[in-house]
């Protein structure tokens, strides 16, 4: 009998793992704990830094997180262009959330800038453009100029230009970390400020779905890993990875824990039940649920390190910043409003003259450097990357997916900027500061991967500043 009952209390506690497993961070339904265990080892050094929690705490709570927040509401970061229309590539959207606080608030044709009526990227450089004919007039006319004898043959047969067309698309593969759909017919204009990320009851199969894929299919993972049901890496199995793997594994957790605490921060406490309630009902930190999502007995005790690794991309986000900071200082910020255009670029400088100050910036210059087969290294670091940017079109919640988009851009920029080599000068070391500003041509960035980039470091940045509103919670 006693060796029955320890059968029937050994398949139970198996189910009970089984079903832990399957869900995103929703590892166990049991109610958290009343205690301060999630920060309890949130302190000290971060692991492949060489900076502490505290530093980072003090230095965007202090001086970027009120910074980034008045810059991104500027027009030009307001608006983001995306197609929210398109098909989910891996699998049947058999879910979609019906909830009205997953729906977008579309933004009037009216409220857009100028730049969104055939003014949508950064103006034409080329010198080439001088010698259109559009821009031909009679004081340019030419005496000794014979049209015939000069003509060129611009004819270029449609295969050409298929093939053509296929180099620039394999060419703009060996530098972009995800795909980009703001050119794309059903892309359109989203007024953030109207759409703010906040929890929309996004979740079942569908939602941990997303993330059991991005973890298991893209994540890279040890070679030897016990717990291979467990669809996140454990902390003690990263001393089984090469920098560069772990880097990207603790660059998409840090993401996923950065999702988790805006979601836990801007919780639907309660529906509209009275006249004097708010109309969309009422918004704000549900500290139970952040517990039940980072807490260590829930978590397996992981919970600590996701959040450490939100402190990682963080700065991997902030290094990518300081590096383009000449580039992006050089920048029009053009939405047709001079004096709004001109705060923006003062913004703009101001931020960034702050964080050059910042001494301990994430150090890219030590990953891919070891020949061959750093190359081969950074081609999966790359398609993994594109792959977790197409999954995000499988999202069932359009505000979700759109900021889930958005934010999987801001970091691709990122990884673009530190890896793809366009932005590398004699010296890599970050503690030399910027890099000098070379041909801008050459370094182009589309409006929406700066948008993307700038927004997705605010929400990292708001991220670390709600973790200070749940500490004192707790206290």
């Amino acid at each position: 009998m006693a060796f029955k009952n320890y059968c029937v209390v050994l398949v139970t506690f198996a189910i009970a793992v089984v079903q832990a497993v399957s869900y995103d961070t929703e590892l166990f339904e049991t109610e958290s704990c009343d205690s301060n265990a999630c920060f309890e080892s949130l302190q000290g050094a971060l692991e492949d830094c060489t900076c502490n929690v505290d530093t980072i705490d003090y230095f965007n709570n202090v001086k970027i997180f009120p910074r980034i927040q008045s810059l991104v509401s500027k027009d030009y970061f307001r608006f983001y262009k995306v197609n929210l229309k398109k098909e989910c590539p891996f699998w049947a959207d058999d879910s979609r959330c019906a909830m009205k606080y997953c729906h977008i608030k579309p933004c009037s044709k009216d409220s857009v800038p100028q730049y969104a009526d055939g003014h949508d990227d950064h103006i034409d450089e080329s010198p080439a453009t001088k010698y259109l004919k559009e821009t031909q007039n009679e004081c340019m006319a030419d005496d000794d100029h014979n049209p015939d004898l000069g003509y060129l043959n611009m004819t270029i047969s449609p295969a050409s230009q298929y093939e053509i067309a296929k180099w620039s698309a394999h060419d703009n593969a060996l530098e972009n970390f995800c795909e980009s759909d703001d050119r794309d017919v059903d892309a359109e204009y989203i007024d953030l400020s109207l759409n703010p990320e906040r929890y929309t009851g996004y979740k079942g199969s569908s939602a941990h779905r997303i993330w059991r894929s991005i973890y298991e299919e893209n994540c890279f993972r040890p070679k030897a890993n016990p717990y291979s049901s467990f669809p996140f890496v454990l902390s003690s199995d990263l001393s089984n990875m090469c920098l560069e793997k772990r880097v990207f594994y603790r660059a998409i957790s840090g993401l996923h824990s950065s999702i988790n605490i805006h979601l836990c921060s801007k919780y639907l406490l309660s529906e509209k039940t009275a006249f004097a309630a708010p109309p969309e009902g009422e918004w704000g930190a549900n500290l139970v649920e952040f517990q039940r999502r980072f807490d260590p007995s829930m978590t397996f005790g992981e919970g600590p390190n996701w959040l450490k690794n939100l402190y990682f991309v963080y700065l991997l986000e902030m290094r990518a910043l300081a590096k383009a900071g000449p580039y992006f200082e050089h920048e029009e910020y053009y939405t047709g409003n001079h004096n709004e255009d001109e705060e923006t670029r003062q913004a703009i400088s101001n931020m960034l003259s702050v964080i050059y100050t910042f001494p301990e910036h994430f150090n890219e210059s030590s990953m891919f450097n070891k020949g061959i087969q750093a190359a081969t290294l950074k081609k999966e670091f790359r398609d993994h990357f594109r792959n977790i940017s197409r999954i995000m079109d499988c999202v069932g919640c359009d505000k979700c997916k759109l900021w889930g988009k958005l934010q999987i851009q801001g970091l691709g920029t990122a990884l673009k900027i530190l890896f793809s080599g366009r932005w590398d000068g004699g010296d890599a070391d970050p503690s030399v500061g910027p890099l000098p500003l070379r041909h801008k041509s050459h370094e182009r960035l589309q409006r929406t991967e700066i948008v993307a980039l700038f927004n997705a470091f605010a929400r990292l940045s708001n991220s670390i500043r709600e973790l200070e509103n749940f500490r004192n919670m707790l206290r």
